[in-house]
């Protein structure tokens, strides 16, 4: 799998950045695998500020705030077009609010780490067609996102 990983916030600091690198590929990798996606996909990461989520939510969501997480999946399946075999898979980006992720975490009790990594589980599972509209889909996804979060060690205390 590939995770190409954006840096466009800069309150992370560079020797922070390689650990954290390291830990979203494997959280990433983890909830496709757990959900049964492609075994060789590609995912973009972006790690933006609260200014440019809140611009990214207004224009493609109508959203005039910031938000937390985005995802723009990429696989939108349509039943004319033929499976074309491909090396690699692009679901799609993922874009996720540092700042947003640094005030949850304090909201919720837990690390900045557990955060950021949680907003990618539940953004990966957003390009693998995963949403939270109705409560059962609410349901299993939270399912998905607490086993990949358990399986990191990085469960809810």
């Amino acid at each position: 799998m590939i995770i190409d990983i954006s840096w466009e916030e800069d309150s992370i600091l560079m020797e922070q950045r390689e650990p954290l690198a390291a830990l979203l590929n494997q959280a990433i990798n983890e909830a496709i695998r757990m959900s049964e996606g492609p075994e060789e996909a590609e995912v973009s990461l972006m790690l933006v500020d609260d200014q440019r989520i809140h611009a990214l939510n207004l224009e493609y969501r109508g959203v005039d705030r910031p938000t937390d997480v985005l995802s723009f999946a990429l696989q939108e399946e349509m039943e004319e077009e033929p499976e074309i075999e491909e090396e690699d898979e692009m679901l799609g980006d993922i874009v996720i609010s540092v700042e947003r992720a640094r005030d949850q975490a304090v909201e919720y009790g837990h690390s900045f780490e557990r955060e950021i990594i949680y907003l990618a589980v539940h953004g990966t599972l957003h390009l693998l067609g995963f949403d939270h509209e109705e409560e059962i889909d609410k349901q299993e996804m939270r399912v998905k996102e607490e086993a990949v979060m358990a399986k990191l060690k990085l469960e809810r205390v």
